[in-house]
């Protein structure tokens, strides 16, 4: 039997109540939770959350989207209300075989989503990128604080000089089966630290902690010996939809580098947003720059008919609030220009090579 997910049980960052539950049975016959929010026949939305975390993580951003969205989440593997399976049923497959379960399971005939990912969530769509469930499926893809390859050498959460030292004790670190235990002031601190930004508020960690410290060991140090060894550079190379990428600048796990590899790569890269000040837990930390790119993302590519627009060009940064006041002349270009928020830098493929290449 599932069991429940930990997480804070009022405020904003509490799960709302879904519309409906599924059941969804992947390739290997794992179970997999999800859950939709929202009126089934607006603009579909799914979500893949990250390493240590589950649907919860994503609440926030469900509250801001579920008005006018069909939001669809689910649990990773053995996160959440999903079960764990055996010791062979972590990798990028079973990533990838999980989320086309769920786009089967959860949308109708012939519907496309805008697909989002966080940490591991991203990493969830390079792996499936090849997939024709995927191409048919997704009409624009958001990768949020995430990275495709290289994980222990370019981590900060060691900032040591040395890459061989670093990568020896991100990998540690990812392997660890050591229990977490209870949620104290000690470790709020620590999570804060490695995961989140000074300005993080004790809100914010109390909901992050919740979440992670109800990920059980031995799933956590599966799931973190798989993302010591990743290497998605192909699978992001032939993510063919158009993509947006999001980091925060504080991020000491997968650090803007990274973001500005997989701009360097993708295929139809379409921007790239960096929040200052904002850690790796980007969904909690500032879900209006995460909703925001969302909504920008249907509004651009998920049209009733559900034909993919050619509105936005590529190479275009996309802003991270809504601008749906503008107006359909305006040029991709334009609208990054006047509408992104202040706090928000933004890349072309460009600046992103040549920040790739300081880096």
């Amino acid at each position: 039997m599932s069991r429940r997910p930990g997480h804070v049980t009022s405020g904003p960052y509490a799960p709302p109540v879904p519309r409906t539950t599924t059941e969804v049975i992947s390739a290997d016959g794992a179970r997999i939770h999800a859950e939709t929010h929202g009126p089934e026949d607006a603009p579909a939305v799914v979500l893949a959350h990250g390493w240590t975390c589950s649907i919860a993580f994503w609440a926030p951003v469900v509250r801001d989207l579920a008005a006018d969205h069909k939001v669809v989440l689910y649990d990773q593997r053995g996160h959440g209300r999903s079960p764990a399976t055996g010791p062979a049923g972590y990798g990028t497959t079973a990533l990838a075989d999980d989320l086309v379960a769920v786009l089967e399971a959860t949308l109708g005939p012939d519907e496309r989503a805008v697909v989002g990912g966080h940490s591991m969530g991203g990493m969830t769509i390079m792996a499936a990128a090849e997939r024709p469930e995927l191409r048919a499926r997704a009409a624009a893809a958001m990768l949020c604080s995430t990275g495709c390859a290289r994980l222990p050498a370019s981590s900060q959460v060691f900032p040591f000089r040395s890459e061989g030292a670093r990568r020896l004790a991100h990998r540690l670190l990812l392997g660890s089966r050591a229990p977490l235990g209870p949620v104290s002031p000690l470790t709020r601190r620590a999570l804060k630290y490695a995961t989140m930004s000074p300005e993080a508020t004790p809100e914010q960690i109390e909901a992050c902690a919740r979440i992670v410290h109800a990920c059980p060991p031995a799933v956590r140090a599966r799931w973190g010996k798989v993302l010591s060894v990743l290497e998605l550079t192909g699978g992001v190379s032939r993510l063919e939809v158009p993509t947006v990428v999001l980091a925060g600048a504080a991020d000491r796990l997968t650090p803007p580098v990274q973001s500005r590899r997989l701009a360097s790569v993708l295929p139809d890269f379409r921007g790239l947003t960096e929040l200052p000040g904002k850690g790796h837990m980007t969904p909690i930390e500032d879900p209006g720059a995460v909703a925001g790119l969302l909504r920008e993302l249907v509004r651009d590519h998920l049209r009733p008919d559900g034909d993919r627009s050619s509105a936005a060009t590529a190479g275009a940064a996309v802003p991270a609030q809504k601008t749906a006041q503008k107006t359909a002349q305006d040029t991709a270009q334009d609208t990054a220009h006047k509408t992104a928020p202040k706090s928000a830098q933004q890349a072309t493929p460009e600046a992103a090579q040549k920040k790739e290449r300081s880096a």
